[in-house]
């Protein structure tokens, strides 16, 4: 094996050294290495919350955001995934490539200053939650974590490379989530009722948050996964039973046989653009109204609930009924806000002879009074 160059190292007490890999942007020079858990506390230390916006680099941590973060990384230690936490470095720096390695001099150990300061440009609330996350589960402080490394240069940078790291970052959709997520049970039953009910089967758009009026789809998939939710009344991650499971089938592939046009529908003799132009069973605020109705005359008739669907095919579902406006529709628009959901809830349940809930009760009653 080819013994290394030797190269004069700036390696002193005060000093620490990372093996790291120099690259280019915008004609500076960055780095990126791998810190080990256990000295993100240490490294990341800089708390700017006391100073005014103008004078800060970054947000103020959001706390709220840190649990559920730090949950995700102590229920899945065996198979969590971090993208990298990027930060400047206040302190000059020395880079000393290992040239016997890497001839073009990008790979090589990087030596910082024991004084300089990493303020976080942008991951502070994975850094956060990585602190919290050790302090449950001291042994993943040998976990490492990838770092892109920018040498500062002052506050206007830093508040300039905050807005850039943010300003085209995209949340993925709903939908893709539910698609994606292999660690929540619900989303993996919602994935298996779009295969297995017919109503869904081909008509579900998997990857936006709305259906397009030509589309062939009749919902989104994140409507259905939040209907599914309301029907058997779980919390994300929480534990699908196999009796939930043949619920959600059976409820589901039951409702076409109550709801006529959803009947026409399966039979070929409409289609669902048409289906959601003209009726408000055909959209998402309509289908988690129908879960949570549902999830109420389970509780009431778990053993012949089937049999108390009957009214619902008597209810005028056509946008043009004026019952939905302030409920489901807002100005003459389907709204798939929360008290639409509870308002919408709220007329079937009448329409089944369910008691409402004294939530649903006081939301009603603001309804009718004009306050909702």
């Amino acid at each position: 094996m080819q013994s290394l160059e030797r190269k004069s190292i700036a390696v002193t007490p005060y000093s620490r050294i990372f093996p790291a890999i120099k690259g280019i942007q915008s004609g500076r020079e960055y780095y990126v290495t791998m810190v080990p858990w256990k000295l993100v506390p240490e490294l990341f230390f800089f708390n700017e919350a006391s100073l005014p916006p103008q004078l800060r680099a970054q947000r103020i941590l959001n706390r709220s955001r840190v649990p559920e973060i730090t949950h995700y990384i102590l229920n899945n230690s065996r198979g969590y995934t971090f993208s990298a936490l990027t930060a400047s470095i206040d302190g000059k720096v020395q880079f000393t490539s290992l040239t016997d390695l890497d001839p073009q001099g990008r790979v090589g150990l990087l030596s910082i200053p024991i004084e300089a300061r990493f303020l976080v440009n942008d991951g502070q609330h994975r850094k956060a939650a990585i602190e919290e996350a050790i302090k449950v589960n001291p042994s993943l402080g040998h976990e490492t974590i990838a770092v892109v490394l920018f040498v500062d240069a002052g506050l206007r940078r830093s508040q300039q490379m905050f807005a850039d790291l943010n300003k085209y970052a995209v949340r993925p959709t709903k939908s893709l989530g539910v698609l994606y997520d292999h660690r929540d049970p619900l989303s993996e039953l919602v994935r298996e009722l779009i295969i297995k009910v017919p109503l869904f089967e081909d008509r579900i758009e998997k990857e936006r948050t709305t259906v397009s009026h030509r589309s062939r789809n009749l919902f989104t998939l994140s409507a259905v996964y939040q209907a599914t939710r309301a029907l058997l009344g779980k919390k994300k991650f929480e534990k699908i039973l196999k009796e939930e499971e043949r619920l959600a089938l059976e409820y589901w592939n039951e409702l076409p046989n109550h709801i006529p046009e959803w009947r026409m529908l399966l039979e070929g003799r409409v289609s669902s653009a048409e289906l959601r132009k003209e009726y408000v069973h055909s959209h998402g605020v309509i289908l988690h109204a129908l879960g949570a109705v549902g999830n109420a005359l389970v509780s009431q008739y778990p053993e012949d609930w089937e049999n108390h669907l009957r009214p619902l095919e008597e209810i005028d579902w056509s946008k043009e009924n004026s019952e939905w406006e302030g409920r489901a529709m807002s100005g003459g628009r389907l709204s798939k806000a929360f008290v639409n959901v509870v308002l919408a809830t709220n007329y079937l349940k009448r329409t089944l002879g369910i008691e409402l809930t004294q939530e649903e009760e006081r939301i009603e009653q603001g309804h009718l009074r004009g306050h909702v």
